[in-house]
């Protein structure tokens, strides 16, 4: 049995003109899926700092990183040897501030702001969608905005 890989995401997060809250989604390299920005654990990079670090690369976003992760799931991850390992992501919220024109992976991406069940829609993974459908509860998703603002570093 392979071993389970742990990743880290960001959850790139803005308020529409309307009010809403909106989540940035970022095709994959290889099927084109939407996803998160979402990668390996850096050595000697906090998790979050880390997640900080693929939300620029993969979607070109700015902004601020929550410490505390707002959920998890899980999903088959297909190695460029064709290998198969399950991982584990962590998620971590974060506040778009703004989003670049130019950046690392741009050429290989499309990137879209997705009402929060739009993005549920389109994610292949249930958990993941269901994480995505907890955070459209108005009042906790303002909860947790408000407290992102609060730790901003």
């Amino acid at each position: 049995m392979p071993e389970v890989g742990e990743q880290i995401a960001a959850l790139p997060l803005r308020w529409s003109d309307k009010d809403r809250l909106q989540v940035l989604m970022v095709t994959s390299r290889d099927t084109g899926r939407w996803v998160m920005p979402k990668g390996w654990q850096m050595d000697g990079r906090q998790p979050w700092t880390a997640a900080e670090i693929e939300a620029l690369q993969e979607a070109g976003a700015v902004g601020h990183v929550g410490r505390q992760p707002i959920g998890s799931f899980s999903y088959a991850k297909i190695l460029s040897d064709g290998c198969i390992v399950p991982c584990t992501v962590r998620v971590y919220p974060m506040l778009v501030e703004t989003l670049r024109r130019d950046w690392k992976e741009r050429k290989q991406r499309k990137r879209r702001w997705f009402s929060i069940k739009g993005a549920a829609r389109r994610v292949v993974e249930e958990d993941l969608a269901q994480l995505l459908l907890d955070l459209d509860h108005k009042q906790r998703s303002r909860t947790l905005w408000r407290d992102l603002k609060k730790r901003r570093v």
